[in-house]
Parts: structure tokens; sequence; C-alpha cells
């Protein structure tokens, strides 16, 4: 018989108990970005609120697996309905019920894969842009051969770590935990590195206990018993340095996965996550917030003459922190920042690199890739990697973190 997710201890009732405040207003069907492109998924409301009386703990339709868990439904529901949390848990529910695809399994081991293709870095890159062999790879594993792929730094950020010299004055604020989430680690070492430098030279001791994944994709994925498993080490992890250090990520889904999914999806209660998710911010939303309260002087920041185009992901969103990224960029003279306009970029983590949704990711992120042509942006800035590799990929221009131009408009120095 197949286990109702809903019957293990760790799961949050009160999620399921706000569909029940559902109106049927269809807000959220008219926001959804998945339903406006495809009528293979009707909308959130159908697959959520509606369908939920009827599960059980069952599913009772296929459709629920084109949600891509953007969290959109959710943060404009004006009734507080958990509409996204659930359509998660009863999609997972789907695939324990009839089966995950290896697939699945492989795309969300984001650490195997990280350390997978580091030590072989100008391999694994050149193999990643061949078509016929990412023809070969959709053929068997069902990863469409057009689907944006990490490229590899070549070496992690934590062992740049270990080796670096600290070139700032020395340490005026005390200790400060990074966190660089499996992308940071492996695949966008500029970021983290950044990320530390600036938190260096504003007066920080930064420490990085060594640690892993945050579950997030494996939970996006339905493996909720993998995803629990790592982001409780997680915790335990950057617990280690102390238990009342702030923590500061570069990952902004990784950072809300932390903050709220692992609680509102998965029904972790644990203290010792609990700890973290209370001390954990957005490396954007942290010094915008030095900067409100006076303690990061913005003023004499170098100019740039660049214009970019600025997307703001939607778990990012989900966070409910607004555009920190977007308004520590509206600081730097000469930088002509646009909005892409978009409620999502279409990549949703691992949702666009499947053979079956590579053509909706596309669809969703078509106003995103058409406001970086039409602005004749020079970059792209965004919060999160998938983001930035979906939005690079479309757009066709090179796409950073909010950290890459602050860096440079700091007069700070890559060491």
């Amino acid at each position: 018989m197949t286990k109702d997710l809903r019957n293990k201890p760790e799961f949050n009732p009160l999620m399921r108990a706000s569909l029940d405040a559902c109106v049927k207003c269809t807000i959220c069907e008219t926001q959804c970005p998945v339903a406006a492109v495809t009528p293979l998924f009707p909308g959130p409301k159908y697959v959520g609120p509606q369908a939920e009386r009827f599960r059980k703990g069952l599913s009772v339709d296929h459709t629920i697996d084109y949600c891509s868990s953007c969290g959109t439904c959710t943060l404009v529901c004006p009734q507080g309905v958990k509409v996204a949390e659930l359509n998660n848990v009863a999609r997972a529910a789907m695939k324990q019920q009839n089966g995950r695809p290896l697939r699945d399994v492989l795309i969300s081991n984001t650490m195997f894969m990280g350390k997978a293709m580091t030590p072989v870095a100008p391999l694994a890159n050149w193999a990643l842009r061949q078509k016929p062999i990412r023809q070969i790879v959709e053929k068997t594993f069902g990863i469409h051969h057009e689907a944006p792929m990490p490229v590899a730094d070549g070496f992690s950020f934590e062992k740049w770590f270990k080796k670096h010299t600290r070139t700032a004055p020395a340490p005026t604020k005390g200790k400060i935990v990074f966190f660089h989430g499996c992308a940071g680690e492996f695949f966008e070492t500029t970021t983290s590195i950044r990320s530390v430098q600036i938190l260096e030279h504003l007066g920080y001791e930064v420490l990085v206990p060594p640690h892993g994944c945050c579950g997030l994709a494996q939970q996006s994925n339905g493996l909720y018993d993998g995803s629990k498993k790592l982001i409780r080490k997680l915790a335990h992890d950057l617990n280690v340095p102390g238990d009342d250090l702030t923590i500061v990520g570069s990952s902004g889904s990784c950072v809300g996965m932390v903050k709220h999914e692992a609680r509102e999806i998965l029904g972790i209660q644990d203290e010792e996550l609990a700890k973290v998710s209370r001390r954990i911010w957005d490396i954007s939303e942290f010094l915008l917030d030095l900067y409100d309260r006076g303690e990061l002087d913005l003023d004499n920041l170098e100019p740039m003459n660049l214009t970019v185009t600025y997307h703001a992901p939607c778990q990012l969103k989900s966070t409910g922190i607004g555009t920190p990224g977007k308004q520590l960029l509206d600081k730097i003279p000469g930088l002509t920042v646009h909005e892409s306009g978009a409620t999502c970029c279409g990549i949703a983590g691992t949702y666009g690199l499947k053979r079956e949704k590579y053509d909706i990711a596309q669809a969703v992120g078509k106003t995103a890739f058409d406001k970086i042509k039409s602005t004749n942006s020079d970059l792209v800035v965004s919060d999160t990697e998938t983001c930035r590799w979906q939005l690079e990929k479309g757009g066709g221009k090179p796409a950073v973190h909010p950290i890459y131009l602050l860096f440079e408009a700091m007069g700070l120095k890559d060491s």
C-alpha cells in the first residue's frame, strides 16, 4: 500500500487546513506562469485546493506533475492558502505512488554532480556542449539536449577558502557564517568568493564550516526522505561555529529552502533547523539591512556604464524579502537597471531540464528573454544560479549575481 505523506509525524497539518480558506477567486489561476502557456496544466486551484479534497494522500490526477513549484500561487493568494505547498506534497505522493524516473534522482543529486565534474572540468564542460552527446543523454535519461547546464569551475569554493589569505583590514564586527550552497561550491565559485571578500571588507571574520546540499533539488523532485536528511545535516553543520552567529548565503533558492520550505513543505520542526532559519539572510538582504541601519556606505560607489536586466527569482520572492538585489543595483551610479517583468524564468530548479517540460519552461521564460534582447542589456542579473543559467542561454547575455557588480562598484579586486 502507498504511504500517505500526510500521516508522517513531521508533516504540518496547518498547511492542509488552509485549503478550506479557498474562496475560488481564481487569482492564482490568472497569475500562474505555467497555466498561461500550456493546456497540460489546468492551474493551481484545480490541482490544489480543489483536487486536494479528493486525494486523501493518494494521487488522483497526473497533471499535478506540470506544476513547476514556482510558488506564485501561494504568494498571490489573498486568503493565505498554501497552494504551492499543497501541490508540492501532492506531486511527491504521486511519484511515490507511481514511481520516480531515474532522471529525477540523478538531477537532484547536485553534490555528486559537482564532485564528479570538478576534477575533470574541461572535459565535462566540453562534453555538455556537444549536441550528439546531449541527444544521447536525452534519449537515455530524459534531460533535454538544449536545456541549460552548469559549467564546472575546476576547483571548489571550500578549497579556495582554506588557502585564502585575508587582504582586508583586521575584523572589527565579529564573526559571521557564510553558506555557499552546492552551486556556489562547484559552479558559481566567483559569487561565493566575492561574497566573502565583501563581508571581509566590511569588517567581518567569515567562517565557512564544511557543509553540503540543502536538499532543495530532491524536495522539488519528490524525494522527501533524502531531502530531509540533507537539510538536517546542513542545519547541524551551519550550527557548528556557534548557534548564535548570523548566517549569510549567496544562493537565494537555497536560503529560501532553509528559511521556510523545509518547514512549510517537508514539515520539519527540528529546533536545530529553527535556529538556522531564524539567523540566515540572503546576502543582498543582509547588505541592504546594513545600509538601512547606516552601517554600509554606498555613497562612493564607482560608476558603471552598463545596462542590465534584473530578474527576481520565484524562490526569493516567496521568502517575502522583496528585491534587495535590485535595490542595491539601483545605488550604483551609471548603471541602468531594467526589471524582466516576468513572473518566472521557467527553469524552476530542475523543471526546465526535463524533456517533457523543456518547451513549457522556454515559453514561460520568453517574457524575460525578450526583455533582455529589447533593452540591449550588457548583462543579466539574478539572485539564483539556475535562473542565471536559464536567462543566459535564453537571453544570450552573460548572467551574474548582484554581488558581482557590487563588488566591482566597491572598487574591490579578486584575490
